[in-house]
């Protein structure tokens, strides 16, 4: 398909900003563009049940800022779990930079939402960043309920570089016993050390992310290339893709990684997982961040709602994998 009309009109006003491209950048750069980016200056936050900002434990000793959201009209019972984990390349993103999507995605899902703030690179590189997320879902796990969660109604979701996590993460949880995961949204999704997929080549620039730009967020996140082989940076290394949590896929047309995520939504699915993949046409990477610009944005945030209540709803699901 065309670029929508609102794609078009962000690339355009990216333009005229004339900015450098993220390569040219530094980290601390890279993470003030992100912040300013996806919150728009005087933008009404989604009201929310209640918001708690929390310091959990990480994977080596450190705390991580963490915050959760309640969302409005509760129900009195435990509260089905989402761990969202932000993307920004494993460079940028924190709890401000994701506060106004986690805001919708916790009241379109109907979840208790715990967003994390993991160790970004290049201070700390791979694997702190999993090893970080897995410590959360670890913690969010034994803790879930305190926070008005059910510990045995739990998913992992993210976008991007969180996407990577996500997917990671829920190979771990597989791989070393727990904690059972209902779901897993992987939103535009990093999942290999590669750049050799069409996609990759058709959109490599001109797009907002662009090839160079993910060659430099790889750069600052892996200590060295051949590191991107190993599984925990790249996913679809994995030689299982069983017993896998059910996931919904969720990749846009003009994006360099949209091969990729698709590739990893059919391994999946080929090795029996419940998977859907849903390509939103005419988008853009950042799409579904951008509710206050994209129409489609606030559709796919819609849609992943739906989607998570549906995979907390289905008990059949929570004997097969012994929630």
């Amino acid at each position: 398909m065309p670029l929508h009309p609102q794609t078009r009109a962000l690339l355009d006003q990216v333009a005229a900003e004339a900015k450098a491209p993220l390569a040219d950048t530094t980290p601390a750069m890279a993470r003030d563009r992100l912040r300013a980016f996806l919150n728009s200056p005087g933008e009404l936050l989604t009201p929310v049940g209640a918001v708690r900002d929390l310091s959990i434990p990480g994977s080596e000793r450190q705390r991580m800022r963490a915050r959760a959201y309640t969302p409005r009209h509760a129900p009195a019972e435990a509260l089905p779990t989402l761990l969202f984990i932000h993307g920004g390349g494993w460079v940028a993103g924190d709890l401000e930079a994701y506060d106004p999507l986690c805001r919708e995605l916790c009241n379109a899902s109907g979840c208790l939402v715990v967003a994390i703030e993991y160790r970004l690179a290049p201070e700390h590189k791979f694997p702190a960043a999993p090893l970080d997320c897995y410590a959360a879902l670890l913690w969010l796990a034994s803790n879930a309920a305190w926070l008005g969660g059910d510990p045995l109604r739990i998913a992992v979701a993210g976008d991007s570089a969180g996407g990577n996590l996500a997917a990671v993460v829920a190979q771990m949880a597989r791989d070393r016993g727990g904690p059972a995961l209902r779901f897993q949204l992987l939103v535009y999704p990093v999942i290999d050390h590669a750049f050799d997929t069409p996609s990759y080549r058709d959109n490599a620039e001109g797009y907002l992310l662009t090839a160079e730009g993910m060659r430099w967020n790889w750069r600052q996140y892996l200590p060295d290339d051949a590191t991107g082989r190993d599984p925990m940076a790249s996913p679809l290394r994995a030689t299982n893709f069983a017993w896998l949590p059910p996931a919904l896929v969720i990749t846009a047309e003009y994006d360099p990684l949209r091969d990729e995520g698709e590739d990893y939504a059919l391994r999946m699915r080929a090795a029996g997982v419940p998977v859907e993949l849903r390509r939103y046409e005419g988008m853009l990477h950042a799409f579904f961040s951008l509710g206050r610009l994209f129409d489609t944005g606030r559709i796919a945030v819609a849609h992943a709602g739906a989607a998570l209540r549906a995979s907390f709803a289905d008990t059949r699901l929570a004997r097969a994998i012994g929630a």
